[in-house]
């Protein structure tokens, strides 16, 4: 356990969590996509702050993304239609690791491609050119606003199986499945990860959405749909991150719509061991500090002495139990 003394003099709560090999300060990361490399927030956000940091989805070569309009408002939420723009892997690890490697905290390097091939490549390249910080990887397999790769092997619980077993063997840091929400049930994808060596598996990602403008009745996206993110997700989030702690036993990294503390504790009674913040960053850059931090407060004002004293400790009556809840 890893406590210490807070400035009252009490013993202050182990937020402190371990995926695989790899120790994390606190279980709070922000989403790849919603940070950029880190550079982009840092007047904003402590980065040391903050558990670790998911870069960007970094592809083989470049990527434009797709054209504007790529972002669009809606209730309680977001839809984007980006297109994994990135500045590609040799310029990745050149010139984004290296800042990152100055920052006391990790780094998780979220990779995305349209090939088995790709995925294989990029890792390599970037397992060539690691920093000391580097803890893994997370696999973009889930990505609903590309015409290539994503979802194809996403939604196909034998492609995921598949890949999985090829990165697995292509590195012994961390690796992190990110799963669609965008299937009937995230159980066998969680399974097949879990079959294949993953170190654990991260949902959800993004629902397909759309908007529309009435009075033009056009699409407000360019591509018609996008990914749904933000509040509006978090009660689909939950119960996804619910069934695949059923399905599997490997960690889960919890991700959708969290903007505070006590969003977070829902995932972590749910099932989940660590979460992402992702669209709140958009709003508060140091939206994933402030749940940190008020994770903390949460678990010393309960009285709680360690994080993981939270994580999958849902109640579930008897008679729901019986019934296969």
């Amino acid at each position: 356990m890893n406590t210490s003394l807070s400035s009252n003099g009490t013993v202050a709560p182990d937020v402190s969590v371990k995926l695989g090999n790899i120790s994390f300060k606190n279980p709070v990361l922000v989403a790849s996509g919603t940070f950029g490399y880190g550079a982009e927030a840092k007047q904003w956000c402590d980065i040391e702050g903050l558990g670790g940091v998911v870069t960007k989805s970094v592809s083989w070569n470049p990527r434009m993304g797709n054209s504007p309009r790529r972002i669009v408002e809606t209730a309680s939420g977001m839809l984007n239609s980006i297109g994994l723009a990135n500045v590609g892997v040799h310029t990745f690890v050149k010139e984004k690791l290296p800042y990152l490697a100055q920052f006391d905290t990790k780094i998780i390097a979220n990779i995305a491609a349209s090939s088995m091939e790709e995925y294989r490549d990029v890792l390599e390249h970037i397992e060539a050119n690691a920093v000391e910080n580097l803890a893994g990887y997370e696999i973009n397999i889930s990505c609903p606003n590309v015409k290539d790769g994503g979802l194809s092997f996403g939604t196909n619980v034998e492609r995921t199986e598949e890949l999985t077993t090829l990165l697995r063997a292509a590195t012994d840091r961390l690796l992190i499945i990110k799963l669609t929400p965008n299937v009937t049930s995230v159980a066998p994808f969680a399974q097949a990860c879990e079959r294949a060596g993953a170190d654990a598996i991260s949902l959800i990602n993004t629902l397909v959405g759309m908007s529309i403008d009435i009075y033009s009745r056009e699409p407000r996206l360019n591509t018609v749909t996008g990914g749904l993110s933000g509040p509006a997700v978090k009660p689909i989030a939950l119960a996804q991150v619910y069934q695949a702690r059923k399905a599997c036993s490997i960690p889960i990294v919890g991700i959708g719509g969290i903007v505070s503390a006590e969003d977070a504790v829902e995932f972590f009674i749910a099932g989940a061991s660590m979460v992402q913040v992702g669209t709140a960053n958009f709003v508060w850059p140091d939206a994933g500090v402030r749940v940190a931090d008020g994770l903390t407060k949460f678990l010393k004002e309960q009285k709680i002495a360690q994080m993981s004293d939270l994580v999958n400790s849902l109640k579930i009556r008897a008679e729901l139990k019986a019934a296969g809840w």
